[in-house]
């Protein structure tokens, strides 16, 4: 019973978290905290039932959000490198308009 109040309070620190904060490493780690807690009830439920059935759902939730823990690490690396914003509603600003960094070569006919 302690595992799933400990779980319960992952997930609303991770909740709060996502929702309060605008910074994207931030909210990266509260997502993260939701899925630890996502994680911890597969546990949990699966040590209760005995079966192996849980550690399988185990594996694959850990490998697909580390997987997406990747890309989005990759995606906050990028949109810094580029705009030097990590502000959500910074990124939002910008309307996907895009400066160049170089003029085009023009094509002559």
């Amino acid at each position: 019973m302690e595992y799933i109040v400990l779980s319960a309070t992952l997930l609303a620190i991770g909740v709060y978290g996502l929702l309060t904060k605008r910074n994207l490493l931030k909210m990266l780690i509260s997502i993260e905290m939701i899925a630890a807690a996502a994680s911890m009830n597969f546990v949990v439920f699966a040590s209760s039932a005995g079966g192996s059935l849980g550690q399988a759902f185990l594996t694959l939730a850990l490998s697909v959000d580390t997987a997406i823990t990747a890309i989005v690490i990759a995606l906050v690396l990028v949109s810094y490198r580029e705009f030097r914003v990590l502000d959500v509603w910074g990124l939002s600003r910008l309307g996907g308009r895009r400066e160049r960094k170089h003029k085009p070569e023009e094509v002559e006919e």
